[in-house]
């Protein structure tokens, strides 16, 4: 008798053991994202976090490796790129919920340099990474990198491609492209404007912003994947993103949210703040 009742409260434990772990589970959302939103999305997390009590882990990475990752079955229930081409793929392919999809800003190329650099591309633009000083110049690779692209469709327009080829190193990701330079193992990097904003990169270098008929804005969309066992708590993150709170945020980090597809009020009136 007594080892029925022990077993029974040993099974009543477990039971509420797991109950237990799957609310905690349920309250996680897992998010892969693009490296230019790496000081931007942890504030808009902490915020959402405060509001819904759900625990954002964030992944930051370039956006065509997550794209590659998710196809092959990485666990994130949110993807946040830097660019609409990768989402509306995955989409397209079954992979992810296509009424999810948005616009949530769009994103700036500039080019960034140490503050000890003597560049002055105030005056010379783009042409100043033709300088003898000018050794190396970092950008994202084009290959999964939106930004990577970007950096070289500017410089094709502005002509200077050809003529800088064999001083190009890339990155990773632009997190990486920026470290390049910090390192200073580039004279100058191609960056986002969301980077090269963020307080920290403030203290060690100074940028110019490309001007849009050289280098266009990268429209970034984010969506819920399939895969995720919570695609509401997903699509709510999504509408906060949208929201005016999660806009603000955006903004100081230098992203365009006037093009973005804005949650409606209801939603909006969800969060407090």
């Amino acid at each position: 008798m007594f080892l029925q009742t022990s077993l029974k409260k040993i099974l009543s434990a477990l039971t509420l053991m797991l109950c237990i772990s799957a609310v905690v589970h349920a309250q996680e959302l897992r998010v892969a994202a693009a490296a230019d939103l790496n000081f931007a999305l942890p504030q808009i997390a902490k915020a959402f976090e405060a509001q819904t009590g759900t625990k954002v882990l964030l992944s930051f990475g370039s956006s065509g490796n997550f794209f590659a990752q998710i196809q092959g079955g990485a666990p994130f229930d949110v993807f946040c790129s830097a660019d609409m081409g990768y989402p509306q793929k995955l989409a397209a392919a079954g992979q992810a919920l296509p009424e999810s999809l948005r616009q949530y800003a769009s994103g700036r190329l500039v080019l960034w340099v140490r503050n000890d650099s003597k560049l002055d591309f105030e005056r010379q633009g783009l042409n100043v990474l033709l300088d003898l000083d000018v050794k190396k110049v970092a950008m994202a690779n084009p290959e999964h990198a939106p930004y990577g692209r970007a950096a070289v469709a500017a410089l094709q327009r502005a002509k200077l491609y050809d003529r800088l080829k064999d001083k190009l190193v890339l990155g990773e990701n632009i997190s990486q492209t920026a470290q390049f330079v910090t390192s200073g193992n580039a004279d100058a990097g191609l960056i986002s404007l969301s980077l090269a904003q963020a307080a920290e990169l403030q203290k060690q270098g100074r940028y110019w912003e490309i001007p849009p008929g050289i280098a266009e804005s990268l429209p970034q969309g984010a969506i819920v994947l399939r895969q995720s066992s919570s695609h509401q708590l997903a699509e709510k993150f999504l509408d906060y993103l949208s929201c005016p709170a999660g806009k603000k945020i955006l903004a100081q980090y230098g992203f365009d949210v006037t093009t973005a597809e804005s949650s409606d009020a209801k939603k909006c009136g969800e969060f407090t703040k």
